[in-house]
């Protein structure tokens, strides 16, 4: 079995945002990063997997984007994946989920993947859509926000969460791309041996324009800071005095109450 792993590259959540000044993206400089999160689960998987099944699949994690992206991809290594690609690209983030898409799709089209994990989504960017389309663009199923993942004898069982707190169960054979959502495990921490032998593991850097779409399907029209909206009013004090202090904002401002 063959498994491809495919990661993002993100900033930390907890960084100040700065619009850059294009006015469509954020300003890098100074910012942290890491692995987006729902990727960690997607290696995690992978690596399970490959536990479960006595360390036979090859385990490949690729990411798309500068060499900043080695650090993620290390860490990858670090959790258990044998091998890695980086598909070279200074202006990934400029790249809308079609292009990313075409390049995973392009560089697995000739590999013979029987899984593609990927995240449900990437942290930064949010369309969900890059696992979606690549499963189209490789002619296999796709199995979307999936929380719960078994293999035997060839069929996997997967569930998937839906909206409104739903799950649903779906079986399917391979090969098939999987989207990974949240609480589908629980990623492990690189344990220093393992970030050691990671460093002997092979990385492959190649150009992404090879095999990415040049033309976007979509566009970035703007980025900005959200407005800032006024503070909530807190009352306090007796509860029928407060009950009539209610009432009357009500009506002052709002229709609820006339």
């Amino acid at each position: 079995m063959k498994i491809l792993v495919c990661i993002k590259q993100v900033p930390d959540m907890e960084s100040k945002f700065k619009v850059n000044a294009k006015g469509v993206w954020y300003e890098e400089t100074d910012l942290a990063f890491r692995m987006n999160e729902y990727d960690e689960y997607a290696v995690e998987q992978a690596v399970q997997l490959k536990e479960q099944l006595g360390g036979g699949p090859e385990v490949t994690v690729l990411s798309i984007g500068p060499d900043r992206v080695l650090e993620p991809v290390k860490k990858a290594l670090a959790m258990g994946c044998d091998r890695a690609v980086h598909l070279k690209d200074d202006d990934s983030s400029g790249k809308d989920p079609w292009q990313i898409a075409s390049a995973i799709a392009g560089f697995s089209r000739d590999k013979n993947f029987d899984l593609i994990f990927t995240g449900m989504q990437s942290q930064d960017r949010g369309s969900a859509q890059v696992g979606a389309i690549v499963s189209e663009l490789l002619g296999c199923a796709c199995v979307t926000t999936v929380v719960h993942f078994a293999f035997n004898d060839g069929i996997v069982t997967a569930k998937r969460e839906l909206e409104g707190g739903l799950k649903c169960i779906v079986r399917f054979r391979l090969p098939a791309v999987v989207t990974c959502q949240l609480g589908l495990n629980k990623p492990r921490y690189p344990t220093l041996p393992n970030i050691m032998k990671a460093k002997k593991k092979e990385i492959v850097s190649q150009a992404a324009a090879g095999f990415a779409a040049t033309e976007a399907l979509s566009g970035t029209g703007e980025f900005y800071v959200p407005a800032k909206k006024g503070r909530g009013i807190i009352l306090e004090g007796d509860v029928n005095e407060m009950a009539d202090r209610l009432i009357g904002i009500l009506k002052e401002k709002t229709t609820v109450v006339r």
